[in-house]
């Protein structure tokens, strides 16, 4: 059985730096929509209060498109998206980590779960 674990990531540069309580027994997302297929996102979802940004807010750009539903965080001195904000469809705030942005992870062993968001 799997359990939340705390990890630490940030983006490349180092200006933006968090951890985060997450279950990675849990598949990650691979989302096909038209943003997360061009940055190559693999998504895990931890609620926000499990979250903690630790330096860099001053260094986040937020982008939105479409419905504007989601903020898609990233770096404004190197670009990379290593986490973004949303809501749950329960209404709970919760955000959308970047895997690949996480320190010291593994990715080959890690369940992957497709997902078609171009239908969303």
């Amino acid at each position: 059985m799997s359990e939340s674990k705390r990890y630490e990531g940030g983006c490349h540069c180092g200006q933006v730096r968090y951890d985060v309580s997450l279950d990675l027994g849990q598949p990650l997302l691979s989302c096909n929509c038209s943003i997360c297929l061009k940055t190559g996102m693999l998504l895990s979802f931890a609620p926000a209060e499990q979250f903690n940004l630790q330096k860099g807010a001053e260094h986040i750009t937020d982008y939105q498109f479409g419905k504007k539903a989601i903020h898609h965080m990233f770096c404004a001195t190197c670009g990379v998206r290593s986490f973004g904000k949303g809501t749950m469809p329960d209404g709970k705030e919760m955000r959308a980590i970047n895997v690949r942005c996480l320190d010291g992870i593994e990715l080959d062993g890690l369940q992957v779960m497709k997902v078609d968001g171009k239908s969303f």
